[in-house]
Protein backbone atom coordinates (compact mmCIF):
# COMPACT_ATOMS: atom_id res chain seq x y z
CA UNK A 1 0.00 0.00 0.00
CA UNK A 2 1.10 3.34 -1.06
CA UNK A 3 -0.07 6.26 1.05
CA UNK A 4 0.77 9.76 -0.15
CA UNK A 5 -0.64 12.85 2.55
CA UNK A 6 -2.05 16.12 1.01
CA UNK A 7 -2.26 19.39 3.54
CA UNK A 8 -5.28 21.09 2.10
CA UNK A 9 -5.88 24.89 3.20
CA UNK A 10 -9.57 25.32 3.24
CA UNK A 11 -12.30 23.84 0.95
CA UNK A 12 -12.95 23.80 -2.70
CA UNK A 13 -11.84 21.07 -5.11
CA UNK A 14 -10.81 18.18 -2.64
CA UNK A 15 -12.92 15.79 -4.18
CA UNK A 16 -10.20 15.54 -6.65
CA UNK A 17 -7.84 13.60 -4.47
CA UNK A 18 -10.83 10.16 -3.48
CA UNK A 19 -11.43 11.03 -7.28
CA UNK A 20 -7.86 10.08 -8.03
CA UNK A 21 -7.48 7.25 -5.35
CA UNK A 22 -10.41 5.64 -7.78
CA UNK A 23 -8.85 6.42 -11.11
CA UNK A 24 -5.49 5.22 -10.42
CA UNK A 25 -6.54 1.74 -8.88
CA UNK A 26 -6.16 -0.59 -5.80
CA UNK A 27 -2.88 -0.23 -3.17
CA UNK A 28 -3.25 3.43 -2.83
CA UNK A 29 -4.39 5.81 -0.35
CA UNK A 30 -4.61 9.58 -0.92
CA UNK A 31 -5.61 10.99 2.42
CA UNK A 32 -6.48 14.86 3.09
CA UNK A 33 -6.06 17.00 5.88
CA UNK A 34 -6.81 20.42 6.17
CA UNK A 35 -5.69 23.96 7.52
CA UNK A 36 -7.58 26.40 7.62
CA UNK A 37 -6.64 30.54 7.14
CA UNK A 38 -8.25 32.99 4.56
CA UNK A 39 -8.47 31.69 1.38
CA UNK A 40 -7.88 34.86 -0.50
CA UNK A 41 -5.45 35.17 -3.61
CA UNK A 42 -3.23 38.21 -1.82
CA UNK A 43 0.49 37.44 -0.86
CA UNK A 44 0.26 38.31 3.24
CA UNK A 45 -2.92 35.83 3.60
CA UNK A 46 -1.01 33.32 0.76
CA UNK A 47 2.63 34.13 3.42
CA UNK A 48 0.15 33.09 6.28
CA UNK A 49 -1.43 30.23 4.99
CA UNK A 50 2.00 28.54 3.62
CA UNK A 51 3.74 29.18 7.01
CA UNK A 52 5.77 26.37 9.72
CA UNK A 53 3.39 26.57 12.17
CA UNK A 54 0.47 25.72 10.21
CA UNK A 55 2.47 23.00 7.96
CA UNK A 56 3.45 21.66 10.60
CA UNK A 57 -0.03 21.53 12.43
CA UNK A 58 -1.37 19.49 8.80
CA UNK A 59 1.87 17.14 9.43
CA UNK A 60 0.20 16.47 12.82
CA UNK A 61 -2.98 16.11 11.49
CA UNK A 62 -1.71 13.43 8.98
CA UNK A 63 0.33 11.15 11.17
CA UNK A 64 -2.30 8.42 11.98
CA UNK A 65 -2.44 7.90 8.29
CA UNK A 66 1.77 7.00 8.35
CA UNK A 67 2.36 8.51 4.95
CA UNK A 68 5.20 7.55 2.93
CA UNK A 69 5.23 10.83 1.63
CA UNK A 70 3.18 14.40 2.47
CA UNK A 71 2.46 17.22 0.01
CA UNK A 72 1.52 21.10 0.93
CA UNK A 73 -1.41 21.19 -1.89
CA UNK A 74 -1.48 25.13 -2.57
CA UNK A 75 0.51 26.29 -5.67
CA UNK A 76 0.26 29.97 -4.74
CA UNK A 77 0.81 29.21 -0.70
CA UNK A 78 4.41 27.70 -1.71
CA UNK A 79 5.22 30.36 -5.11
CA UNK A 80 4.83 33.19 -3.01
CA UNK A 81 7.70 32.03 -0.77
CA UNK A 82 9.99 32.49 -4.04
CA UNK A 83 11.96 29.46 -4.76
CA UNK A 84 14.46 29.53 -2.07
CA UNK A 85 11.78 30.24 0.41
CA UNK A 86 9.66 27.45 -0.97
CA UNK A 87 12.69 25.08 -0.58
CA UNK A 88 12.84 25.99 2.72
CA UNK A 89 9.32 25.66 3.08
CA UNK A 90 9.04 22.01 2.14
CA UNK A 91 12.47 20.74 4.06
CA UNK A 92 10.78 22.20 6.77
CA UNK A 93 7.53 19.84 6.17
CA UNK A 94 9.58 16.90 5.77
CA UNK A 95 11.20 17.69 9.02
CA UNK A 96 7.82 17.92 10.44
CA UNK A 97 5.99 14.94 8.94
CA UNK A 98 9.42 12.69 9.05
CA UNK A 99 9.25 11.69 5.88
CA UNK A 100 9.95 13.40 2.14
CA UNK A 101 7.79 16.51 1.40
CA UNK A 102 7.05 19.04 -1.34
CA UNK A 103 4.76 21.44 -3.16
CA UNK A 104 2.44 21.98 -6.05
CA UNK A 105 4.80 24.63 -6.65
CA UNK A 106 7.71 21.82 -7.16
CA UNK A 107 4.92 19.18 -8.28
CA UNK A 108 4.87 21.70 -11.22
CA UNK A 109 8.29 22.18 -12.35
CA UNK A 110 9.38 18.51 -11.82
CA UNK A 111 6.54 17.02 -14.20
CA UNK A 112 7.57 19.99 -16.76
CA UNK A 113 10.87 18.33 -16.31
CA UNK A 114 9.81 14.89 -16.56
CA UNK A 115 7.60 15.90 -19.76
CA UNK A 116 10.51 18.22 -21.00
CA UNK A 117 8.65 21.01 -21.65
CA UNK A 118 10.79 24.21 -22.42
CA UNK A 119 7.48 26.93 -23.26
CA UNK A 120 4.77 27.07 -21.56
CA UNK A 121 1.14 28.81 -21.52
CA UNK A 122 0.12 29.52 -17.89
CA UNK A 123 -3.98 30.19 -17.50
CA UNK A 124 -3.92 31.40 -14.06
CA UNK A 125 -7.47 31.95 -11.89
CA UNK A 126 -5.19 34.32 -9.71
CA UNK A 127 -4.79 38.24 -9.25
CA UNK A 128 -2.56 39.59 -11.46
CA UNK A 129 0.17 40.30 -8.99
CA UNK A 130 0.00 36.60 -7.85
CA UNK A 131 0.03 34.90 -11.12
CA UNK A 132 3.39 36.61 -12.16
CA UNK A 133 4.99 35.29 -9.15
CA UNK A 134 4.05 31.64 -10.49
CA UNK A 135 5.86 32.66 -13.63
CA UNK A 136 8.92 33.71 -11.54
CA UNK A 137 8.95 30.61 -9.65
CA UNK A 138 8.57 28.66 -13.23
CA UNK A 139 11.10 31.11 -14.96
CA UNK A 140 13.63 30.14 -12.58
CA UNK A 141 13.43 26.22 -13.06
CA UNK A 142 14.45 27.21 -16.23
CA UNK A 143 10.50 27.11 -17.37
CA UNK A 144 9.56 30.36 -19.84
CA UNK A 145 6.25 31.27 -20.25
CA UNK A 146 5.39 32.32 -23.47
CA UNK A 147 1.89 33.26 -22.61
CA UNK A 148 0.27 34.21 -19.57
CA UNK A 149 -3.39 34.94 -18.32
CA UNK A 150 -5.41 36.04 -15.49
CA UNK A 151 -8.92 35.63 -14.36
CA UNK A 152 -8.19 37.77 -11.57
CA UNK A 153 -10.94 35.98 -8.91
CA UNK A 154 -10.48 36.69 -5.32
CA UNK A 155 -10.87 33.57 -3.40
CA UNK A 156 -10.31 30.09 -3.68
CA UNK A 157 -14.16 29.58 -2.87
CA UNK A 158 -14.88 31.05 -5.93
CA UNK A 159 -12.73 29.39 -8.09
CA UNK A 160 -14.31 25.74 -7.14
CA UNK A 161 -17.49 26.52 -7.70
CA UNK A 162 -15.94 26.96 -11.73
CA UNK A 163 -18.21 24.57 -13.68
CA UNK A 164 -16.35 22.03 -15.82
CA UNK A 165 -17.16 24.12 -19.17
CA UNK A 166 -15.64 27.30 -17.61
CA UNK A 167 -12.26 25.27 -16.49
CA UNK A 168 -11.74 23.77 -20.18
CA UNK A 169 -12.79 27.38 -21.67
CA UNK A 170 -10.10 28.90 -19.49
CA UNK A 171 -7.29 26.61 -20.45
CA UNK A 172 -8.45 26.77 -24.27
CA UNK A 173 -8.40 30.77 -24.20
CA UNK A 174 -4.77 31.06 -22.19
CA UNK A 175 -2.95 28.49 -24.87
CA UNK A 176 -0.30 30.02 -26.84
CA UNK A 177 0.57 28.47 -30.45
CA UNK A 178 4.59 28.58 -28.73
CA UNK A 179 3.86 26.84 -25.63
CA UNK A 180 4.64 23.17 -25.17
CA UNK A 181 1.80 22.51 -22.83
CA UNK A 182 -0.83 24.78 -20.48
CA UNK A 183 -0.72 24.57 -16.63
CA UNK A 184 -3.65 25.53 -14.32
CA UNK A 185 -1.93 26.32 -11.49
CA UNK A 186 -4.44 26.20 -8.41
CA UNK A 187 -5.50 23.61 -6.13
CA UNK A 188 -8.93 24.71 -5.70
CA UNK A 189 -9.98 24.14 -9.19
CA UNK A 190 -11.63 20.69 -9.81
CA UNK A 191 -9.33 19.40 -13.32
CA UNK A 192 -8.56 15.70 -12.73
CA UNK A 193 -11.52 14.64 -14.60
CA UNK A 194 -11.36 17.09 -17.59
CA UNK A 195 -7.54 16.75 -18.22
CA UNK A 196 -8.14 14.59 -21.28
CA UNK A 197 -10.90 16.94 -22.44
CA UNK A 198 -8.72 19.54 -22.46
CA UNK A 199 -5.64 17.69 -24.05
CA UNK A 200 -7.65 16.53 -26.32
CA UNK A 201 -9.18 19.63 -27.49
CA UNK A 202 -5.43 21.27 -27.07
CA UNK A 203 -3.44 19.09 -29.01
CA UNK A 204 -1.26 19.40 -26.00
CA UNK A 205 -0.30 18.42 -22.42
CA UNK A 206 -1.87 19.54 -19.59
CA UNK A 207 -0.64 20.57 -16.01
CA UNK A 208 -3.28 21.02 -13.76
CA UNK A 209 -2.69 21.83 -9.90
CA UNK A 210 -4.14 18.58 -8.33
CA UNK A 211 -2.57 16.35 -11.09
CA UNK A 212 1.30 17.25 -10.98
CA UNK A 213 0.51 17.25 -6.97
CA UNK A 214 -0.35 13.25 -6.76
CA UNK A 215 1.58 12.54 -9.47
CA UNK A 216 4.57 14.40 -7.71
CA UNK A 217 3.84 13.04 -4.10
CA UNK A 218 3.56 9.27 -5.72
CA UNK A 219 6.79 10.04 -7.31
CA UNK A 220 7.91 10.90 -3.66
CA UNK A 221 6.69 8.12 -2.23
CA UNK A 222 8.34 5.47 -5.05
CA UNK A 223 5.08 4.35 -6.72
CA UNK A 224 5.45 5.14 -10.40
CA UNK A 225 2.06 3.74 -11.62
CA UNK A 226 0.16 5.09 -14.82
CA UNK A 227 -2.99 6.08 -16.02
CA UNK A 228 -4.84 6.65 -19.22
CA UNK A 229 -7.03 8.97 -17.30
CA UNK A 230 -4.88 11.81 -16.19
CA UNK A 231 -3.09 12.72 -18.90
CA UNK A 232 -0.04 12.73 -20.99
CA UNK A 233 1.69 13.08 -17.72
CA UNK A 234 0.61 9.75 -16.12
CA UNK A 235 -0.02 8.15 -19.64
CA UNK A 236 3.82 6.27 -19.93
CA UNK A 237 5.53 6.93 -16.12
CA UNK A 238 7.25 9.68 -16.97
CA UNK A 239 9.37 10.70 -14.58
CA UNK A 240 9.31 6.94 -12.74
Amino acid sequence: MTTVGFIYPDHAAEDDYPLAERMLGDGLSLPVEHIYGTDLHAVPELLDLGSPERLAEGARLLAKHEPDAVIWACTSGSFVYRPDGARTQADQLAAAAGVPASSTSFAFTEAAKALGLHRVAVAASYPDDVAKLFVEFLGAAGVEVVAMGSEDIDTAAEVGRLEPDKVVDLALRHDHRRADAVLIPDTAMRTLALVNTIEDQLGKPVLTANQVTIWHGLRLAGDSRTSQDLGALFATGTGS
